[in-house]
């Protein structure tokens, strides 16, 4: 389980449009949303990914680089940025499956085509979002076992106005006997 406060893995993936993303040199003044996606098989990831894309202006006039990440290749991530019509929203691919598990994501088996009649993959990671901070620690973070129900962006760019503001630090990071 990652901990608030401490290092995360690192996350070094291919961009869409060339280049590399390297969390450990975003250089982002705030930090980071990491959205770990399904993949284009998901439908719900779609509406998701382009709340994202919404909200893009509005992290970075907060200091923090947003990017939306999936273990789909090259050719699925892109039909995926085609599909919200992603202009602002990095997206990364290539996500291996080890590195997932090293986010703490569950892992999916196949249950062939989706609703919008796209195979998913053999295995895939369930969706995470996380905030991380210029440092590479854990700010925030929410993993889920399922597709629905996961937090809103807007509440997000809420919670980092205050936070900025009050220098609110991240919590849950007490390891010690309880």
């Amino acid at each position: 389980m990652l901990m608030p406060r401490q290092k995360t893995p690192d996350l070094l993936l291919p961009l869409l449009g060339g280049g590399t993303f390297d969390l450990s040199k975003d250089g982002a003044e705030k930090g980071t949303v990491v959205c770990f996606y399904r993949g284009l098989h998901c439908p719900l990831c779609a509406t998701y990914l382009a709340e994202l894309e919404k909200k893009t202006a509005d992290f970075a006039e907060r200091g923090v680089t947003t990017i939306a990440i999936s273990s789909d290749g090259e050719d699925r991530a892109r039909a995926m940025a085609e599909k919200i019509g992603a202009k602002a929203l990095r997206f990364g691919y290539d996500l291996s499956l080890a590195k997932a598990k090293e986010w703490g994501l569950y892992i999916s088996t196949s249950r062939g085509k989706t609703s919008i009649g796209i195979e998913e993959p053999a295995l895939f990671s369930e969706p995470g979002l996380f905030m991380i901070t210029p440092q590479q620690t854990l700010y925030y973070g929410s993993v889920q076992t399922m597709p629905f129900v996961r937090p809103h962006f807007s509440e997000l760019v809420g919670a980092l106005d205050f936070a900025i503001q009050n220098d609110y630090p991240a919590r849950g990071e007490y390891e010690g006997a309880v």
